[in-house]
């Protein structure tokens, strides 16, 4: 299983990447594990406090789990991905059935602060965008799918979003093999990464 990682800021387009890539290749022979489908239940608090948590933080997320489900996928075991929701900011009953494939991409923010995620990873993609262009993508994000006003995401933005990116995402970049300049929207990095995937399928 060749193991390729996609991290960046919030709003940096991780999530167009991934489709542009999955446009080029072929789909059922890749799988995909997002780091937001682990971000621990809160569903014990009021909605309110929810609300308020800090989702940039690496404590928000259950790595041990995401880890394991990671070993499981390459010992060739299916898993059940766990889901999240931002409308109630807790940990669905749902899962996603996800299996083994000779392809793993895991996006991110977060991702390369792990040094044991990072160690299982075969490529590690860092997506660099302005922090201006990332905070108009967040404001339209968060108030189209997750609820928010602009003044709450710019609010949030401020208070956790960039904090958090100068402490913990910005410098874990250093552990990636590629910077790709623009983000999510470089057509180019999406060709190239897409060309090495290939490359992989159709290796014996």
């Amino acid at each position: 299983m060749f193991i390729i990682g996609i991290a960046g800021g919030s709003g940096s387009g991780k999530t167009t990447l991934v489709n542009s890539i999955l446009e080029r290749v072929p789909y059922d022979q890749i799988s995909l594990l997002t780091q937001d489908s682990y971000y621990k239940d809160s569903g014990h608090l009021p909605i309110e406090q929810r609300r308020a948590l800090n989702f940039d933080h690496p404590d928000s997320i259950e790595w041990d789990l995401m880890l394991s489900d990671i070993q499981k996928l390459k010992s060739g075991h299916e898993i059940e991905s766990p889901t999240y929701s931002y409308l109630t900011c807790t940990r669905q009953q749902e899962t996603v059935r996800v299996k083994p494939n000779k392809i793993l991409l895991i996006e991110g923010i977060l991702i390369f602060t792990q040094t044991e995620l990072c160690d299982v990873m075969d490529m590690r993609i860092y997506l660099e965008v302005e922090p201006d262009h990332r905070l108009s993508r967040i404001i339209e994000r968060d108030m189209d799918s997750r609820g928010r006003t602009a003044q709450e995401v710019i609010r949030r933005y401020y208070k956790t979003v960039r904090p958090m990116h100068e402490e913990f995402i910005k410098p874990s970049r250093e552990r990636a093999d590629m910077l790709v300049m623009g983000g999510g929207l470089n057509e180019k990095a999406a060709d190239f990464i897409s060309t090495a995937i290939l490359g992989k399928l159709l290796a014996k």
